[in-house]
């Protein structure tokens, strides 16, 4: 694993990761654009989601995920996330059939009782990623896909930035934040009983330019990846 401190070039305070988004939920959906997450999920061609009957959205965080994926038709969506404050504001959304609060390694749910498992900007803050994959495969239905988009670990050594936020008092305030290599995630996912059926690369370009000018030092650096496992068994 790539120990994320030889990277790091804010140098904030740093909290865990309930206390962190317990203080962030309140501006979290003002501050996370959709380009690093939402819009690369929308480039992925195997994932059919209209055809989905029920998703475990996890580390569902304010549901922004599950409402997405009940836009593209996914018929029922299972939430789970660690920290109280933003399942409060996904159950105040609505687009989940059961929110639980749980820690994503171990949530709860039915085995091998999902057809998609998804997760959405978390696996910069797991010290190990074997955990997360085990749980999605135990999760997922036997012909069951898990989808999994996230920071690019390029891009969290390039800029050196960690996850952050702007605490009430103005002060900047870092997540635990890790680095996975690809090629971790497919050791990972690999030794869960994972097999790759789609990957995806987002970089810097015009469109994050435009929303952040002082990004474009970045210009053509992958910012994001998505995965689409498959199950191998």
């Amino acid at each position: 694993m790539v120990d994320f401190a030889q990277f790091d070039t804010r140098g904030y305070p740093v909290v865990d990761v309930r206390t962190g988004y317990a203080a962030w939920v309140g501006i979290y959906e003002d501050t996370v654009e959709d380009l690093m997450d939402l819009d690369v999920l929308a480039g992925l061609t195997v994932p059919r989601w209209s055809t989905v009957p029920r998703a475990a959205d996890l580390a569902c965080g304010t549901g922004r995920t599950g409402a997405w994926l009940r836009d593209r038709g996914v018929a029922a969506v299972d939430g789970v996330d660690l920290t109280p404050e933003m399942l409060a504001v996904a159950r105040e959304r609505g687009a989940h059939a059961r929110l639980v609060e749980a820690d994503l390694a171990a949530t709860g749910l039915d085995a091998a009782a999902y057809p998609l498992v998804i997760t959405s900007l978390v696996d910069e803050h797991l010290p190990t990623l074997g955990p997360l994959y085990r749980e999605a495969h135990r999760l997922a239905a036997p012909d069951g896909l898990f989808v999994l988009v996230g920071l690019h670990p390029q891009f969290i050594m390039a800029a050196g930035m960690p996850t952050h936020f702007t605490a009430a008092d103005g002060t900047e305030v870092a997540i635990t934040t890790h680095v996975h290599l690809v090629s971790d995630h497919v050791a990972a996912a690999f030794a869960a009983g994972w097999r790759l059926a789609e990957l995806r690369e987002a970089v810097v370009g015009d469109d994050w330019v435009a929303r952040k000018p002082t990004w474009e030092r970045f210009r053509g650096q992958p910012v994001s990846a998505a995965y689409v496992w498959s199950r191998a068994d």
